[in-house]
């Protein structure tokens, strides 16, 4: 059974998680951590729709780029360097979350029944 502290750390990722996700889609309005999400499936589903969120972030500012490189004259440099970096950030918060998951794991292997 999960101790109140690594449940609340638990929900506490999951709020992170959802709000990496906003800033990657550029959405304003919070999700509380006590909302259900958009579509049910529980903890699973909502790490894999942030890891395809996270890449579709990833390969649209690759793309982007590209396009530049190419000489595609609607696109502005100011505009690749910042949608590089809100992937970059999307891509080290990921990272962060499944730090954070391998710790709450091995504290909860950890744990005497």
């Amino acid at each position: 059974m999960m101790t109140s502290q690594a449940l609340s750390s638990v929900e506490n990722l999951l709020s992170q998680m959802r709000s990496v996700a906003r800033a990657a889609q550029g959405m304003d309005q919070p999700v509380q951590v006590g909302e259900p999400s958009r579509a049910q499936g529980g903890f699973a589903a909502e790490l894999t729709r942030s890891l395809n969120r996270v890449s579709q972030v990833q390969n649209a500012a690759n793309a982007q780029a590209q396009a530049f490189e190419l000489g595609d004259t609607g696109i502005g440099l100011s505009n690749v360097m910042i949608d590089l970096q809100k992937a970059n950030l999307a891509f080290q918060a990921t990272v962060q979350v499944r730090n954070r998951l391998v710790d709450a794991y091995k504290e909860i292997a950890n744990l005497s029944i």
